[in-house]
């Protein structure tokens, strides 16, 4: 990839990363699937563990939004979960091109962990967390609601994820 995360429509080219929040009953993992297109958080999934099963729910969470995806390259890091045998086994049912950063090159998917830092900032370091359950409703919400609803990203002429999509996109390029 290069470090280039543009992409010229939606469903051409994703990131993946995974980050984890402490709570009082332990720690809470979020894999999350972007669209560089619109910066859309298209998939996601929210665990208690950090197996590979993480990201192939998320994977296919974004393939389940999004439906037919064939060719769209899906970049994460090098990290245990994303090289498992049950993520490779999805990009190669989904027909998904999967692309992986250099070792020790965080840069590589920068654009994914300045996602992580607005989550960080904005829900995860506002307070202690008791329970998975009341973090996981704050993230789900945050995403949903916030990020893709009201947040304004200068880069997409300051619209919302969602509103760039509506106004960019042919319908017919969404749902493909």
């Amino acid at each position: 990839m290069r470090r280039d995360f543009t992409a010229d429509g939606p469903n051409r080219l994703r990131l993946t990363d995974i980050t984890e929040h402490a709570t009082g009953e332990g720690k809470l993992y979020l894999c999350a699937v972007k669209d560089v297109y619109s910066g859309r958080i298209v998939g996601y999934s929210i665990d208690a563990r950090m197996e590979s099963r993480l990201a192939v729910t998320a994977l296919e969470s974004a393939v389940a939004r999004r439906g037919q995806v064939a060719g769209c390259v899906v970049h994460s890091d090098r990290g245990s979960q994303f090289r498992s045998r049950k993520v490779a086994a999805v990009l190669t049912r989904h027909s998904l091109v999967g692309s992986m950063g250099r070792v020790g090159a965080a840069g590589d998917n920068a654009a994914m962990e300045s996602f992580f830092a607005l989550l960080q900032k904005n829900v995860l370091d506002r307070r202690t967390w008791a329970t998975r359950q009341e973090l996981r409703i704050a993230i789900v919400t945050w995403i949903e609601r916030t990020y893709h609803r009201r947040r304004r990203q200068r880069r997409l002429g300051r619209l919302t994820p969602i509103e760039y999509e509506t106004i960019m996109t042919p319908p017919a390029a969404l749902a493909a």
